[in-house]
């Protein structure tokens, strides 16, 4: 008889929770699961309890018989635990207002995982999953970290090259929506197409071949600018250069629009910011009617209202990867791991976003081979970025930061790029300790944001 399962999510408040259990109950004939420990913070208490009851109701509705608890206290619920999953964001959405609104302000893009904000969200957010191991050390030292909190990529590598944590997996649904979407415009199932990709986080390239060998990427490129054609729903669509992609015939993520049509992401950015504010902002109503839907005491479903957020289909993927773990299914999934030379032009021990055989050993990547001077130099350039992002928040290390931004291809360079630094380390100060003194040095120089939004939730205390 096989062993029963023990989950822990760390950020188990989460709008994307219900879509979680559900992936777990589709599985639960591959997967034993006994008990699952959804975990939050005091600030999520009000959210995790009514995500806790949706759960256990989609549980009870099914012949299983699965526990579902919620707890404030993380260590309690991390003894034992078999896998571990990670979807909180430091700061709430209120945190991501922030980091979209100031870099705005200042003509530059506001955007959660890239620029600015994504260097922002990695500062607050690697000192506590640094925490989050140290506990899993002591308490579950077998258990696997299966890690979708953005930026994906950046926090999958603080786990694994900086705390040591080698059973941990980054994942992204970027790669699932272009997987479930492009096969449809040229009339092919996903079963008929094989995929092989390679990059980093919000980073990556592909390319398609069909089921006898012959690629299809050329194909799928003169498709890329038509509506479904595998971006995701969050991103505006600017038009990519066709000439462009077929010269390296490689297909580009979604996000490779900030930097391939970065004027026109960035004046699509600053005018809908004008209009209605920013995306964090539209998704803070839309968490809100979505949490009222999921109090309904007659709900044992995920709501189809779930697929407006643009992070859906995480949480299957989490399912997916922790049953080819569990069960050793040596499957072919896209997640971040140790490069261990895949991609020649990264240092073996980075961590890059690639096609992976996934099963009891974990992932191990599928070489892609030599990368064209064009994709080599980006890459070298975003890996130096992640790198010093990395450093900073964990050195509190001001210099480094300033590196990081100087760096990072959709932030300005000079004094603006320091005044957003500086803005955004004080308006952050409650969940940046590590910068403690140079953020004190900055008040007493005066520096705040001026923007009202900002300042009204400071005064509330976010």
């Amino acid at each position: 008889m096989r062993k029963a399962i023990k989950i822990v999510t760390i950020g188990g408040g989460s709008s994307y929770t219900p879509e979680l259990m559900e992936g777990f109950i589709k599985r639960y004939d591959e997967m034993p699961i006994s008990e699952i420990w959804l975990v939050d913070i005091e600030e999520g208490k009000e959210k995790v309890e009514i995500i806790g009851k949706l759960a256990q109701r989609m549980w009870d509705a099914t012949p299983y018989n699965v526990q579902v608890f919620t707890t404030l206290d993380r260590r309690e619920a991390l003894k034992g635990a078999d896998f571990v999953t990670t979807q909180f964001r430091v700061g709430l959405l209120d945190a991501r207002i922030k980091d979209e609104r100031i870099p705005s302000l200042h003509g530059m893009l506001g955007q959660e995982t890239n620029g600015a904000g994504g260097m922002f969200k990695a500062f607050r957010t690697i000192p506590v999953i640094r925490e989050i191991v140290e506990d899993m050390k002591e308490l579950c030292p077998v258990a696997w970290l299966i890690n979708f909190t953005n930026p994906s990529g950046i926090i999958t590598e603080a786990v694994i090259k900086h705390f040591g944590w080698k059973k941990c997996i980054g994942l992204c649904n970027v790669p699932v929506i272009a997987m479930m979407n492009e096969p449809k415009v040229i009339r092919k199932e996903t079963s008929e197409l094989n995929y092989q990709f390679a990059g980093l986080n919000h980073f990556h390239w592909h390319k398609v071949f069909d089921t006898e060998g012959n690629e299809v990427t050329g194909q799928l490129i003169d498709h890329i600018n038509e509506k479904n054609g595998g971006t995701p729903a969050n991103i505006f669509q600017a038009e990519f250069s066709l000439e462009l992609l077929h010269s390296m015939n490689l297909l580009p993520c979604g996000y490779h629009r900030y930097y391939y049509a970065e004027r026109e992401m960035l004046e699509h950015s600053i005018e809908e910011f004008k209009k209605g504010g920013t995306r964090a902002e539209q998704m803070k109503e839309v968490e809100a009617s979505l949490f009222e839907i999921y109090k309904n005491p007659d709900l044992n479903k995920k709501p189809e209202e779930i697929n407006k957020r643009g992070g859906a289909f995480y949480s299957d993927a989490a399912c997916e990867c922790i049953s080819a773990i569990y069960n050793n299914k040596g499957i072919h999934m896209v997640v971040s791991t140790q490069n261990n030379g895949a991609i020649p032009c990264l240092n073996s021990d980075s961590i890059v976003e690639i096609s992976c055989r996934i099963s009891d050993k974990g992932a191990e990547p599928i070489a892609w081979g030599e990368m064209g001077s064009f994709e080599k130099g980006h890459l070298q350039i975003m890996k130096a970025m992640e790198e010093c992002t990395i450093n900073a928040a964990l050195l509190g290390d001001y210099g480094m930061a300033l590196q990081a931004f100087t760096i990072n291809p959709l932030v300005q360079k000079g004094s603006e790029a320091k005044q957003v630094l500086d803005e955004l380390l004080v308006v952050h100060e409650k969940y940046l300790p590590q910068f403690k003194e140079k953020i004190a040095e900055l008040k007493k120089q005066g520096v705040a944001s001026k923007d009202p939004v900002v300042i009204e939730l400071m005064k509330n205390g976010h």
